[in-house]
Protein backbone atom coordinates (compact mmCIF):
# COMPACT_ATOMS: atom_id res chain seq x y z
CA UNK A 1 0.00 0.00 0.00
CA UNK A 2 1.38 3.59 -0.99
CA UNK A 3 2.34 6.05 1.76
CA UNK A 4 1.37 9.26 1.11
CA UNK A 5 3.78 11.94 2.56
CA UNK A 6 1.64 14.49 4.73
CA UNK A 7 3.15 17.33 3.04
CA UNK A 8 4.56 19.15 -0.07
CA UNK A 9 6.51 21.63 -0.12
CA UNK A 10 7.14 23.42 -4.19
CA UNK A 11 9.63 25.51 -4.58
CA UNK A 12 9.19 27.56 -8.42
CA UNK A 13 12.88 28.20 -9.60
CA UNK A 14 13.67 30.27 -12.72
CA UNK A 15 17.75 30.48 -13.25
CA UNK A 16 17.88 29.97 -9.31
CA UNK A 17 21.58 28.77 -9.95
CA UNK A 18 23.21 30.71 -7.71
CA UNK A 19 20.40 30.57 -4.54
CA UNK A 20 18.74 26.92 -5.44
CA UNK A 21 21.22 24.57 -3.71
CA UNK A 22 21.58 26.87 -0.45
CA UNK A 23 17.37 27.08 -0.43
CA UNK A 24 17.11 22.91 -0.80
CA UNK A 25 19.52 23.02 1.92
CA UNK A 26 17.72 24.30 4.31
CA UNK A 27 14.46 22.86 3.06
CA UNK A 28 16.11 19.70 3.68
CA UNK A 29 17.59 20.40 7.20
CA UNK A 30 14.05 21.84 8.35
CA UNK A 31 11.71 19.11 7.62
CA UNK A 32 14.14 16.65 8.92
CA UNK A 33 14.68 18.41 12.19
CA UNK A 34 10.69 19.50 12.44
CA UNK A 35 10.08 15.35 11.94
CA UNK A 36 7.76 16.45 8.51
CA UNK A 37 6.97 13.62 6.35
CA UNK A 38 7.40 15.74 3.27
CA UNK A 39 8.28 15.48 -0.45
CA UNK A 40 9.82 19.24 -1.52
CA UNK A 41 9.11 19.27 -5.47
CA UNK A 42 11.21 21.99 -7.79
CA UNK A 43 9.57 22.77 -10.87
CA UNK A 44 12.31 24.25 -12.68
CA UNK A 45 11.00 27.26 -15.33
CA UNK A 46 12.74 27.01 -18.58
CA UNK A 47 15.69 28.10 -17.02
CA UNK A 48 18.92 28.61 -18.68
CA UNK A 49 21.28 27.65 -16.32
CA UNK A 50 22.09 24.78 -14.68
CA UNK A 51 19.14 24.85 -12.23
CA UNK A 52 17.61 21.64 -13.02
CA UNK A 53 20.79 19.89 -13.42
CA UNK A 54 21.98 21.50 -9.93
CA UNK A 55 18.69 19.70 -8.40
CA UNK A 56 19.09 16.41 -10.68
CA UNK A 57 22.50 16.46 -8.28
CA UNK A 58 20.99 17.63 -5.18
CA UNK A 59 17.96 14.65 -5.06
CA UNK A 60 20.48 11.85 -5.51
CA UNK A 61 21.71 12.51 -2.06
CA UNK A 62 18.31 13.67 -0.53
CA UNK A 63 15.10 11.46 -1.74
CA UNK A 64 12.39 14.33 -0.50
CA UNK A 65 13.76 16.15 -3.61
CA UNK A 66 12.42 15.55 -6.90
CA UNK A 67 12.17 17.87 -10.35
CA UNK A 68 9.12 19.12 -12.54
CA UNK A 69 10.19 20.31 -15.58
CA UNK A 70 7.76 23.14 -17.07
CA UNK A 71 7.30 23.29 -21.30
CA UNK A 72 9.55 26.54 -21.80
CA UNK A 73 9.24 29.68 -19.58
CA UNK A 74 5.90 30.27 -18.25
CA UNK A 75 5.72 32.17 -15.37
CA UNK A 76 5.85 31.19 -11.64
CA UNK A 77 1.82 30.81 -11.38
CA UNK A 78 2.16 28.02 -13.50
CA UNK A 79 4.87 26.76 -11.98
CA UNK A 80 3.46 27.00 -8.95
CA UNK A 81 0.00 25.06 -9.93
CA UNK A 82 1.65 22.28 -11.76
CA UNK A 83 3.96 21.44 -8.96
CA UNK A 84 0.60 21.85 -6.71
CA UNK A 85 -1.32 19.67 -8.86
CA UNK A 86 1.47 17.11 -9.15
CA UNK A 87 1.73 17.37 -5.26
CA UNK A 88 0.81 13.70 -3.23
CA UNK A 89 0.74 15.58 0.05
CA UNK A 90 -2.37 16.27 2.22
CA UNK A 91 -1.37 19.60 3.15
CA UNK A 92 0.66 21.39 0.30
CA UNK A 93 2.65 24.91 0.05
CA UNK A 94 4.71 27.07 -2.10
CA UNK A 95 7.49 28.93 -0.96
CA UNK A 96 10.01 31.35 -3.07
CA UNK A 97 13.05 30.28 -4.07
CA UNK A 98 14.96 32.96 -1.54
CA UNK A 99 13.00 32.03 1.12
CA UNK A 100 12.34 35.45 2.09
CA UNK A 101 10.16 33.49 4.49
CA UNK A 102 12.42 30.96 6.57
CA UNK A 103 11.19 27.34 6.10
CA UNK A 104 10.72 26.85 9.65
CA UNK A 105 8.22 29.07 9.23
CA UNK A 106 6.06 26.65 7.63
CA UNK A 107 5.18 25.13 10.74
CA UNK A 108 2.91 28.16 11.21
CA UNK A 109 0.45 27.66 8.12
CA UNK A 110 0.34 23.88 8.80
CA UNK A 111 -0.69 24.88 12.32
CA UNK A 112 -3.32 27.05 10.98
CA UNK A 113 -4.92 24.64 8.98
CA UNK A 114 -4.47 21.73 11.66
CA UNK A 115 -6.81 24.07 13.21
CA UNK A 116 -9.41 23.93 10.95
CA UNK A 117 -8.28 26.60 8.25
CA UNK A 118 -8.54 25.35 4.19
CA UNK A 119 -5.88 28.02 3.71
CA UNK A 120 -2.95 29.20 5.43
CA UNK A 121 -1.33 32.45 3.75
CA UNK A 122 1.97 34.36 5.08
CA UNK A 123 1.75 37.49 5.62
CA UNK A 124 4.65 40.23 6.25
CA UNK A 125 2.59 43.04 6.86
CA UNK A 126 0.35 41.77 10.23
CA UNK A 127 3.59 41.75 12.85
CA UNK A 128 5.77 44.09 10.99
CA UNK A 129 8.02 43.51 13.69
CA UNK A 130 8.82 40.45 12.27
CA UNK A 131 10.77 41.83 8.82
CA UNK A 132 14.38 41.33 9.49
CA UNK A 133 15.05 43.10 6.49
CA UNK A 134 12.94 45.47 5.24
CA UNK A 135 12.41 46.11 1.65
CA UNK A 136 13.90 50.09 0.29
CA UNK A 137 11.02 52.61 1.38
CA UNK A 138 9.80 53.01 -2.43
CA UNK A 139 9.16 49.59 -2.42
CA UNK A 140 7.06 49.31 0.62
CA UNK A 141 4.94 52.19 -0.53
CA UNK A 142 4.20 50.62 -3.83
CA UNK A 143 3.83 47.59 -2.72
CA UNK A 144 1.47 48.26 -0.20
CA UNK A 145 -0.58 50.74 -2.64
CA UNK A 146 -0.89 47.51 -5.34
CA UNK A 147 -2.02 45.44 -2.66
CA UNK A 148 -4.85 48.40 -1.35
CA UNK A 149 -5.63 48.75 -4.98
CA UNK A 150 -6.10 44.58 -5.06
CA UNK A 151 -8.03 44.30 -2.19
CA UNK A 152 -10.50 46.53 -3.51
CA UNK A 153 -10.67 45.67 -6.80
CA UNK A 154 -10.99 41.69 -5.73
CA UNK A 155 -12.92 42.45 -2.41
CA UNK A 156 -10.00 40.42 -0.40
CA UNK A 157 -9.74 41.44 3.08
CA UNK A 158 -6.15 40.04 3.42
CA UNK A 159 -2.94 42.92 4.72
CA UNK A 160 -0.64 40.82 2.36
CA UNK A 161 -1.92 38.91 -0.85
CA UNK A 162 1.57 39.02 -2.62
CA UNK A 163 3.28 37.21 0.12
CA UNK A 164 4.88 33.92 -1.60
CA UNK A 165 3.98 31.52 0.94
CA UNK A 166 1.16 29.88 0.96
CA UNK A 167 -0.40 26.53 2.46
CA UNK A 168 -3.74 24.46 1.57
CA UNK A 169 -5.41 21.48 2.64
CA UNK A 170 -5.37 18.93 -0.57
CA UNK A 171 -8.90 19.44 -1.50
CA UNK A 172 -8.58 23.64 -1.40
CA UNK A 173 -5.56 22.96 -3.95
CA UNK A 174 -6.79 20.47 -6.21
CA UNK A 175 -9.93 22.80 -6.48
CA UNK A 176 -8.54 26.56 -6.59
CA UNK A 177 -5.81 25.78 -8.74
CA UNK A 178 -7.86 23.80 -11.57
CA UNK A 179 -9.66 26.89 -11.99
CA UNK A 180 -6.86 29.52 -11.87
CA UNK A 181 -5.92 31.25 -14.94
CA UNK A 182 -3.18 33.48 -14.30
CA UNK A 183 0.06 32.08 -14.90
CA UNK A 184 2.65 35.01 -14.06
CA UNK A 185 2.88 37.61 -11.12
CA UNK A 186 -0.28 38.29 -10.50
CA UNK A 187 -2.01 34.58 -9.60
CA UNK A 188 -2.43 35.36 -6.29
CA UNK A 189 -5.08 37.52 -5.98
CA UNK A 190 -6.99 35.47 -8.36
CA UNK A 191 -6.43 32.09 -6.20
CA UNK A 192 -7.30 33.92 -2.91
CA UNK A 193 -10.46 35.41 -5.32
CA UNK A 194 -11.02 31.86 -6.45
CA UNK A 195 -10.96 30.60 -2.66
CA UNK A 196 -13.63 32.86 -1.08
CA UNK A 197 -15.50 32.25 -4.60
CA UNK A 198 -15.70 28.59 -3.37
CA UNK A 199 -16.30 28.78 0.25
CA UNK A 200 -12.88 28.03 1.50
CA UNK A 201 -11.79 29.44 5.01
CA UNK A 202 -8.92 31.17 4.70
CA UNK A 203 -6.50 32.06 7.72
CA UNK A 204 -3.56 35.01 7.46
CA UNK A 205 -0.54 34.27 9.28
CA UNK A 206 2.07 36.79 10.36
CA UNK A 207 5.72 34.92 9.46
CA UNK A 208 8.65 36.35 9.77
CA UNK A 209 10.44 38.01 6.31
CA UNK A 210 13.21 39.74 4.73
CA UNK A 211 13.71 41.12 1.78
CA UNK A 212 16.20 39.93 -0.67
CA UNK A 213 18.03 42.86 -3.04
CA UNK A 214 18.14 39.87 -5.69
CA UNK A 215 14.40 40.09 -6.29
CA UNK A 216 13.39 40.00 -10.12
CA UNK A 217 10.02 41.60 -10.02
CA UNK A 218 9.61 44.79 -11.36
CA UNK A 219 6.78 47.29 -9.90
CA UNK A 220 6.55 49.20 -12.57
CA UNK A 221 6.16 46.96 -15.86
CA UNK A 222 4.89 44.16 -13.63
CA UNK A 223 2.96 46.18 -11.33
CA UNK A 224 0.93 46.98 -14.73
CA UNK A 225 0.92 43.49 -15.75
CA UNK A 226 -0.68 42.41 -12.76
CA UNK A 227 -3.32 45.73 -12.57
CA UNK A 228 -4.36 43.75 -16.43
CA UNK A 229 -5.12 40.50 -14.99
CA UNK A 230 -7.37 41.76 -11.99
CA UNK A 231 -9.26 43.04 -14.99
CA UNK A 232 -9.13 39.38 -16.69
CA UNK A 233 -9.98 37.16 -13.05
CA UNK A 234 -13.01 40.04 -12.80
CA UNK A 235 -14.17 39.06 -16.56
CA UNK A 236 -13.72 35.33 -15.79
CA UNK A 237 -16.14 35.78 -12.67
CA UNK A 238 -18.85 37.42 -14.42
CA UNK A 239 -18.52 34.55 -17.12
CA UNK A 240 -18.96 32.08 -13.92
CA UNK A 241 -15.32 30.80 -14.85
CA UNK A 242 -15.00 30.08 -11.05
CA UNK A 243 -18.61 27.91 -10.70
CA UNK A 244 -17.19 25.22 -12.50
CA UNK A 245 -17.11 22.10 -11.13
CA UNK A 246 -13.70 20.29 -10.47
CA UNK A 247 -12.50 16.85 -9.55
CA UNK A 248 -10.26 16.18 -7.20
CA UNK A 249 -6.67 14.23 -8.76
CA UNK A 250 -6.16 10.90 -7.69
CA UNK A 251 -2.69 11.07 -6.12
CA UNK A 252 0.14 9.04 -8.68
CA UNK A 253 3.64 9.45 -8.45
CA UNK A 254 5.13 10.15 -12.04
CA UNK A 255 7.08 7.33 -13.41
Amino acid sequence: MTQYPKFSIVVPAYNERARILPTLEAVIAAVRSHGWFAEVIVVNDGSTDETGSLVKKFALTAPEVRLMENPGNRGKGYSVRSGLLHALGEVVMFTDADLSAPIEEAQRLFDAIAAGADIAIGSRWLATSRQTHRQPLYRQIFGRCFNLLTRAIMRLPYADTQCGFKAFTREAAQTVFQLQTIERWGFDPEILFIARKRGFRVQEVSVSWAHDARSRISYLRDGLQMLKELAIVRWNALMGRYGKKVTIIERQREG
